[in-house]
């Protein structure tokens, strides 16, 4: 399966923001990588890098090659409604994305791997497809014979649940519910999606 398998941390300074969760590395060296490092004097980046930038940003938050974010940006601008807004709903909604949001995985890269390897049921059926499109009302849960995996019991104990207004979870059965598509504004992302609108109509 395509995925990026380089140095995470590198990518993170490149964007000075912590795109694949916490990073102590980030913290200790919050300046862009490279052999100069603080010290390179950086030209004004073009409006066109500006744009791939925020591109790429997205892209590696949530984990996907070019082809495939080509794809859903595609589909998000033959929906209905504001395409950046549609591109991160589209995003939002990938059963990998959503089961690193519910807390049953510490990052979405471990989330996908839960995924691929089938420890995860939509609707009571296993899924093991990481770009899977969620639906409101889709109830999203831990296998049985996995619940007792410690990857998951970890992150479910150690990794406080953040609330999200379109997600519940209920802990006693292991399972998460899509509850309906999220605004824009309940997405906590610093991405600017207007910039990848703007880089893929040129």
């Amino acid at each position: 399966m395509a995925r990026y398998t380089g140095p995470k941390t590198r990518i993170a300074r490149k964007f000075g923001e912590a795109i694949f969760g916490p990073d102590k590395n980030l913290e200790r060296k919050n300046f862009p990588p490279g052999q100069h490092g603080m010290n390179k004097k950086r030209k004004k980046t073009s409006e066109y890098g500006v744009q791939l930038r925020e591109k790429q940003k997205a892209k590696y938050t949530y984990g996907m090659l070019e082809r495939q974010f080509r794809n859903t940006f595609e589909k998000a601008s033959r929906s209905k409604g504001v395409t950046g807004e549609v591109l991160l709903q589209l995003l939002e909604a990938r059963l990998d994305n959503v089961v690193y949001r519910l807390g049953v995985a510490p990052t979405r890269a471990s989330a996908r791997q839960l995924v691929s390897h089938r420890h995860i049921t939509v609707n009571g059926s296993v899924v093991n497809i990481p770009s899977y499109q969620l639906k409101p009302g889709d109830i999203i849960g831990v296998r049985e014979k996995s619940k007792s995996l410690e990857t998951i019991v970890d992150s479910l104990t150690t990794r406080k649940y953040t609330k999200f207004s379109w997600l519940e979870w209920d802990d006693t059965q292991m399972a998460g519910k899509f509850m309906n598509t999220p605004e824009r504004t309940d997405i906590p992302e610093n991405i600017k999606e207007q910039l990848i609108v703007e880089l893929y109509s040129k």
